[in-house]
């Protein structure tokens, strides 16, 4: 009798990369100087104690450097390639396979505009096969990588047996602008830099055949989109500082947490499975009060979602690619059983929340 995820797209492996520079909270607090209780309160009470990001050289007074518009984006691109291409090989091996297998690459952002894309930059720098199809993701936000991996998965089931990479590269330290204000203390008190790649196939003939390990299968994905919060999460233009600056609604923990249950009802819908059927919870790490609200509205414990608090405490928001660290956290643990269910679950400008459904 065939399974009725047989033919399903699998993410056969995962991979991460960070910056090799960190910094605690309290580290970058002084590092930027910053004196007023209320910004240090931000920083402190985060529930983040590290984040990996790529800042400048002081001053020689010993004050920050105020990087360019220019500047900023060269950051984007040169350390988005190092970090995308550290992801990429460690998802490879943890896969079993080689750059020359890869036969399809995704690529998402959303902390910086380049044209040709980070797809075609780090084609040339893994030196993958020319004629391998690509896809650049730009500017969606934190729910990009699983619109992303929907296109993915749809890729891989309509060619058996290939595989199809995707990777999320964020330099949230190219999208930062420090000028004391709550607003930017907000934005920088939060993300991190980091890139992760998983591998996607369907299963065919003379290829990879993750149906043999312990690979989720996609079954199904959902997307909700709240057009009354569309200017909640923006990445746009500061006139004030001529560059481009993240800003976020104080309100985004609330009004994402109160439409996540209707977000999961359709995704569920027709299935006849109900949140108490779901073992295993990937959600992205958004922020601490964006987690509680998820949390507290699904219904959820602090045990389901562990590794989202656990990526957050240890690289903060990693945009778009944090629902693939808190996975390979997953995937590592040893704790899932074949037949397991699992929902992954991102969320972001638009505003948009985004669900997965997979099975082991």
């Amino acid at each position: 009798m065939t399974r009725p995820d047989a033919g399903a797209a699998r993410l056969a492996g995962v991979g991460t990369a960070v910056p090799d520079t960190s910094y605690s909270q309290r580290e970058l607090l002084d590092l930027l100087a910053v004196t007023d209780p209320r910004v240090r309160s931000v920083f402190l009470n985060s529930a983040i104690e590290r984040r990996g990001l790529t800042l400048p050289a002081l001053a020689p007074d010993g004050s920050p450097v105020v990087e360019s518009q220019g500047e900023l984006l060269r950051k984007h691109t040169g350390h988005g390639v190092v970090l995308g291409r550290r992801a990429i090989e460690n998802c490879l091996a943890d896969t079993g396979a080689r750059p020359s297998d890869v036969r399809y690459l995704c690529c998402v952002t959303s902390t910086g505009f380049l044209t040709p894309g980070f797809s075609a930059l780090l084609i040339k720098e893994l030196d993958l096969d020319v004629s391998c199809a690509r896809l650049d993701v730009v500017g969606m936000g934190c729910n990009a990588g699983l619109n992303a991996l929907n296109a993915v998965a749809g890729w891989a089931r309509s060619h058996p047996g290939e595989l199809a990479l995707l990777v999320c590269v964020e330099v949230c330290s190219a999208a930062y602008v420090f000028d004391g204000t709550m607003r930017s203390s907000v934005v920088n008190s939060l993300f991190g830099d980091g890139a992760a790649a998983v591998a996607v196939t369907a299963p065919g003939d003379g290829g990879l055949d993750a149906d043999r390990t312990l690979a989720p299968a996609l079954l199904r994905f959902s997307s909700r989109i709240i057009p009354d919060a569309v200017d909640a999460m923006r990445y746009d233009w500061d006139d004030r500082h001529g560059k481009f600056s993240f800003w976020l609604d104080p309100q985004v923990p609330y009004v994402v947490g109160a439409h996540a249950p209707g977000a999961l009802e359709g995704l569920l819908h027709g299935t006849g499975l109900l949140t108490s059927d779901i073992d295993h919870w990937v959600v992205h790490s958004g922020g601490k009060k964006v987690v509680d609200s998820v949390r507290v509205n699904l219904g959820l414990t602090r045990h389901d979602v562990r590794h989202t608090t656990g990526v957050l405490r240890d690289h903060g928001n990693l945009s778009s690619g944090s629902f693939l660290f808190s996975y390979q956290r997953l995937a590592s643990e040893g704790g899932v059983r074949r037949g397991d269910l699992g929902v992954l679950m991102t969320m972001g400008p638009g505003s948009t929340i985004e669900m997965a459904l997979a099975r082991w």
